[in-house]
């Protein structure tokens, strides 16, 4: 019986690419998960107030809302979360006991008669072998797996361009 060959048995490659092959299946999972969330902000759109003007005169102070409009969860700012694996370990733990016993009885027994002038003996020897082998194998395996949060690919997120057409005040025209 040899240890180093119960050692070399044990598939660790087998192992590893199926760890790799795992991981690379629940990340594809993950970023089809965060892409639907990501469509699902994108649809839903709610009615926001963008601006509140807060006007101060001598005796009070006025507010004004905007007209309410309408956009998507994404565009105030909402984003899926996006995870990545960022660790993947095999510990693989082996405990190999071999046991040899031999055992060795020998029992020796004379017997002898005497009559009538003739005697007669007798020698028996009985010699039995036992030999024993035992072996136990505990194995155990653990994967562990580390996910991080990571930012939203930046092309996910729409660039927002700000282009204002209104037309300057009079009192702004002034000070120019």
């Amino acid at each position: 019986m040899n240890v180093g060959k119960e050692l070399l048995d044990v598939p660790l490659p087998d192992m590893v690419a199926k760890l790799g092959i795992g991981v690379a299946e629940a990340q594809h999972a993950l970023d089809e998960n965060s892409i639907e969330i990501a469509k699902i902000l994108a649809d839903t759109e709610i009615e926001i107030v963008p601006a509140i003007t807060r006007t101060i005169k001598e005796d009070t102070v006025e507010y004004s809302a905007a007209e309410p409009i309408e956009t998507s969860l994404l565009q105030v700012g909402l984003n899926p979360a996006f995870y990545q694996f960022s660790e993947a370990t095999i510990e693989v733990e082996m405990d190999i006991k071999t046991t040899s016993e031999k055992e060795t009885e020998v029992s020796v027994g004379t017997k002898g008669k005497v009559g009538f002038g003739l005697w007669s003996s007798s020698i028996s020897v009985d010699v039995k072998h036992n030999r024993k082998f035992g072996k136990e194998v505990h194995g155990t395996s653990k994967l562990k797996t580390k996910m991080v949060p990571v930012p939203p690919p930046p092309y996910l997120l729409p660039e927002v361009e700000t282009i204002d057409l209104r037309t300057p005040s009079t009192e702004e025209e002034g000070e120019e």
